[in-house]
């Protein structure tokens, strides 16, 4: 996934995507590397993010609850 894409899906400039994205490789919460993202602390990363996060997190598992 590229920063240019990453930037489009979210509307924003893609020197952003690349200055939060070192922000957070620099912080040991995520690696990224030719276009791959490793989330290395899902729980650091669930803290860091606006809470916009778990509002879509809720609304997206009642729309399409796991299966089983």
């Amino acid at each position: 996934m590229t920063q240019e894409l990453i930037a489009n899906m979210l509307g924003v400039r893609r020197e952003s995507v690349t200055e939060v994205a070192g922000n957070f490789q620099r912080e040991g919460i995520i690696r990224y590397s030719r276009g791959r993202i490793t989330v290395l602390s899902r729980r650091r990363l669930e803290q860091t993010v606006c809470e916009c996060y778990a509002v879509v997190k809720r609304e997206y598992d009642r729309l399409l609850p796991p299966p089983g």
